[in-house]
């Protein structure tokens, strides 16, 4: 059964709000691709990632704030290319460390310094399951969703 455009945004909507982890796709300026599993926790506007600053994901996010994130299986997919920041812990947004901490059961700001939160907005987003839902699978477009 093919999902409507609405149905395909609940459900990623419910794995927005309830998948722990996250695939993160970076690449660095020599275009040398990085796929790493991150715990985020979305706000309902932007996802909020935690890693080091000095790995090849942290370096990769801060030099070209370009991401790639994969939620789910390849047969109940949602992909998200989008835009990231890096924000210091004393310049989080309040509430923003501890719902990342009660959500992930891990608070990367008890793990030292190298350590920051990545802000992801969502520029585009695509939801699909099997091959009857390829057409018509872009949610978002440009940060606007479609609908």
């Amino acid at each position: 059964m093919t999902r409507t455009l609405r149905e395909r945004h609940a459900g990623a909507m419910v794995r927005l709000r309830d998948d722990e982890d996250v695939w993160v796709a970076t690449a660095d300026g020599e275009g040398t691709p990085c796929l790493v599993p991150l715990s985020f926790w979305w706000d309902g506007h932007e996802l909020w990632l935690a890693t080091r600053r000095t790995n090849p994901t942290g370096r990769n996010l801060e030099a070209s704030g370009r991401v790639r994130l994969s939620l789910g299986h390849t047969r109940d997919l949602v992909l998200i290319d989008g835009t990231a920041r890096v924000v210091e812990f004393a310049r989080l947004p309040h509430g923003v460390g501890d719902a990342f901490a009660a959500k992930a059961v891990w608070d990367p700001r008890g793990d030292g310094p190298s350590y920051a939160f990545y802000a992801v907005r969502p520029q585009w987003v695509q939801a699909w399951g099997t091959v009857t839902e390829m057409r018509d699978r872009d949610l978002m477009k440009e940060g606007v969703w479609l609908f």
